[in-house]
């Protein structure tokens, strides 16, 4: 059998010494000595020819850690109606974990009393990771206020709302996105807005209703709030532009306004507050904006390696990008 590769094999090969190898595998910048960019392409090379990987335990024992980062998901993601909502995510959190060399530990089985997930159950089995990545719409407050109280690295994919302290996310910055549709549509004319949908809730509707009323109070145009309502309390508001939180909603509105016989966007504007998380009519091109979700999903892992190596708390939200469309006229 074959001799395994050491750090002295890799130093030996590199020109460098073991104590020079250890602090480029570690990615080390604490130690007080200055590795020259040249010295460390070199380990890493020779790291790259020979296939060397580091003996997991010893690697452990060194940092303290298992490498393992947790994924908690409050609600199915595969397979499931929602996956095509939740795969960018997944996918951006899976490139960077094998980026930072970090195994992924999806938890799905901790249930409280009626069958809804929580973090912290009887079982929880939460510190077998280093830290974990909160997915979900709607997180459990008293999950979140037990993670800060107790200072379990974490952090949210999503806006969340003090629990007890500042909590760490990434999230969209849906309010200016929110804005800046009202504003293309008021420039091409329209002054009567309807907000459809709960806007309460998760932190990511209240931030969506919050761009809506700060839109229209600063373009000085009517706006109402209208959480269940259909095409018959639109027109009889008077509305013109629709700003659906849910894809879904706003793709059912347009096919029912056609089947009125009115022109999308002729007679009526309908725009979309994100991405779908149910299924909707594909036929519909709504005009809104694109969540970032695979570069959340990747930067909560970064986020969650700062917390991990500084104690920070990051809190950052990500520009949405538009998305023309062909509902907005």
């Amino acid at each position: 059998m074959a001799k395994r590769l050491t750090q002295q094999d890799i130093a030996r090969m590199a020109g460098v010494s073991q104590a020079t190898v250890s602090l480029v595998l570690n990615n080390r910048t604490d130690s007080g000595v200055r590795i020259a960019p040249e010295t460390r392409a070199r380990v890493l090379e020779v790291i790259r020819r020979t296939g060397y990987v580091a003996n997991p335990i010893a690697r452990r024992l060194h940092d303290h850690r298992n490498r393992i980062l947790g994924v908690f998901t409050y609600e199915a993601v595969f397979p499931s109606t929602r996956a095509d909502f939740y795969q960018p995510f997944l996918e951006g959190i899976e490139e960077h974990a094998e980026e930072a060399g970090c195994d992924l530990l999806l938890f799905t089985s901790a249930r409280a009393a009626g069958g809804k997930r929580r973090i912290f159950s009887d079982d929880s089995r939460i510190r077998l990771a280093d830290g974990c990545v909160l997915l979900g719409r709607s997180v459990d407050r008293d999950d979140l206020a037990q993670l800060v109280r107790e200072g379990v690295p974490f952090v949210s994919i999503g806006r969340r709302d003090d629990a007890g302290g500042p909590v760490p996310h990434i999230g969209a910055d849906y309010v200016p996105a929110v804005r800046d549709l009202v504003e293309r549509a008021v420039a091409l004319g329209h002054r009567t807005f309807a907000y459809l949908g709960a806007g309460t809730g998760a932190e990511s509707s209240a931030d969506r209703l919050r761009g809506f009323e700060q839109a229209v109070a600063a373009q000085g145009v009517q706006g109402v709030h209208l959480p269940f309502g259909d095409l018959g309390e639109v027109l009889a508001a008077g509305v013109t532009c629709v700003l659906a939180e849910e894809v879904p909603d706003g793709a059912d509105l347009v096919l029912a306004a056609r089947e009125r016989g009115l022109a999308v966007p002729g007679d009526l504007s309908v725009l979309a507050l994100g991405a779908a998380t149910r299924p909707a009519p594909r036929d519909v091109d709504l005009t809104g904006f694109r969540i970032p979700r695979r570069e959340m999903g990747r930067r909560a892992v970064q986020a969650l390696t700062e917390v991990l190596e500084n104690g920070t708390t990051p809190q950052e939200l990500l520009p949405c990008e538009f998305v023309a469309g062909s509902t907005l006229g």
